[in-house]
């Protein structure tokens, strides 16, 4: 398949690695040609990462990487023949609506357009006749290493441009849920806004550290949730105990009065997360490449394991 991937960012360099492996032709494009340069090497380190794990064959070079993946400047070059259009731009209404309108006067008239947006109901953004070939394809960081694709299309979606996304995400060893009709943040990420709530009011009323959060989760619920997950892990304890916690529980976030919660303090001291090497934890100085090399190496070793584990299933699955 003939693919345009228009946004080479944070997502947009790692899906084209991810398409590329998958033995499609992809063209990359960008409106900042700095981003656009900079996504060679973040493809180039990526691969690196899954060629040493024994997750590609060696004959992944990079001259291989970028044969399959063509970097170009305009718009128009990377729509020419496309037959799959995953937009993965910054996440504003405005800029979705100008890019679709370009995208309709240029593209193919039977070009699929995948929207890999995380929140934003696309769909009206959409000009009307692109509509039945409009969907959302919405992938996890980073993409080459976390399988989950929400695939998600509107009511007037042709059902069998869904199937064909559906398929083709399947056919690269990944794992495509169709979801009945769009949410914002589709499952995992509402999950895990729930998750942040919870975490953010023991911070806030001291009821734990960082720390102890990050232990509980990876040595409690961690544990537990690749083999059986949320739903089975609630019949294996009982639904009458799920029952009665979600009738006795709800949080609902105490108002913010000026630097009030633990994240919004950390946030007015620059604190932003890993690539201001500082957080909720310090992360000693050490780059965010470097992190995240750690981080995909830790994840691959995990994968490996989980691939031979394999999760609870019940007997129609």
């Amino acid at each position: 398949m003939r693919v345009a991937i228009l946004g080479a960012g944070l997502m947009g360099h790692a899906l084209a690695l991810v398409y590329a492996l998958g033995g499609h032709s992809v063209r990359l494009t960008d409106t900042n040609p700095a981003t656009l340069q900079a996504a060679g090497a973040l493809m180039e380190g990526a691969l690196a990462t899954l060629r040493e794990a024994g997750e590609v064959e060696a004959g992944w070079t990079n001259e291989r990487l970028h044969a399959a993946v063509t970097r170009v400047a305009s718009l128009a070059e990377a729509l020419a023949e496309a037959e799959l259009i995953v937009e993965a731009i910054v996440e504003t209404p405005d800029a979705k609506r100008a890019l679709y309108a370009e995208v309709d006067a240029l593209a193919p008239p039977e070009a699929i357009i995948a929207s890999n947006t995380s929140r934003l109901d696309i769909f009206p953004l959409v000009p009307d006749r692109r509509q039945p070939r409009t969907l959302i394809a919405h992938w996890y960081t980073p993409p080459y290493l976390v399988d989950l694709c929400d695939v998600v299309g509107s009511e007037r979606t042709d059902p069998a441009v869904i199937e064909t996304v559906r398929v083709s995400v399947a056919a690269m060893g990944k794992v495509p849920v169709v979801m009945k009709r769009f949410i914002q943040g589709y499952i995992a990420n509402r999950i895990q806004a729930a998750i942040g709530l919870e975490v953010n009011m023991l911070l806030d009323e001291g009821y734990a550290s960082p720390r102890d959060i990050d232990d509980a989760v990876i040595h409690g619920l961690a544990l537990r949730i690749p083999i059986v997950g949320v739903m089975t892990k609630a019949d294996f304890t009982g639904l009458a105990l799920l029952q009665a916690e979600l009738a006795q529980r709800s949080y609902t976030p105490p108002p913010v009065r000026g630097f009030s919660s633990t994240l919004d303090r950390l946030m007015a001291e620059g604190r932003s997360g890993v690539v201001a090497g500082k957080g909720y934890f310090d992360w000693g100085g050490r780059s965010p490449a470097q992190l995240m090399r750690e981080r995909d190496g830790k994840l691959l070793a995990l994968k490996r394991a989980l691939r031979a584990i394999g999760p609870m299933r019940d007997e129609g699955a």
